[in-house]
């Protein structure tokens, strides 16, 4: 696979979860963000390496869920783990590490869900889905307005 080291190129988002993993990707300009999809976790190094030839994605950003205090606890060192993994699966993208702690929250908020861990389970987890990606697209607006996606 071959990839630009330039600005160039879009960004996904990926929100990582045991399950199922939230994707979104910027416009080419690197300005909006969409959400992408839902796909289950244990299809993702698949799902994300045609995304990356398809689409001309050059930098992944990945939600790292830490504590309130800013701590890397339980679910934040699985996420890490799992973005070690996904960096020597994929050694020529831009991985970059995002503070996504009240992400996920804010778009469960945003729709009138409970906030608890970000996420409600609802009649065949058709919640949780709809909320993943959502939260993707969020993470990766708030990178792009940063100024750090430039």
């Amino acid at each position: 696979m071959q990839l630009s080291s330039n600005v160039a190129g879009r960004i996904v988002a990926l929100d990582l979860g045991e399950v199922r993993t939230g994707v979104a990707i910027s416009d080419e300009g690197r300005v909006i963000s969409r959400p992408l999809k839902v796909v289950q976790s244990a299809g993702l190094e698949s799902y994300l390496e045609a995304l990356l030839r398809d689409e001309g994605v050059a930098e992944v950003l990945v939600g790292v869920p830490k504590t309130l205090g800013g701590d890397i606890g339980f679910q934040a060192r699985r996420v890490l783990d799992k973005l070690h993994d996904l960096k020597d699966r994929f050694p020529e993208v831009k991985f970059v590490e995002w503070d996504e702690r009240h992400t996920t929250r804010m778009v469960s908020a945003g729709r009138g869900r409970a906030a608890r861990g970000g996420r409600r389970k609802g009649r065949g987890g058709k919640s949780s889905e709809r909320v993943d990606h959502l939260a993707a697209a969020q993470m990766l607006q708030e990178y792009l307005e940063s100024g750090r996606g430039i």
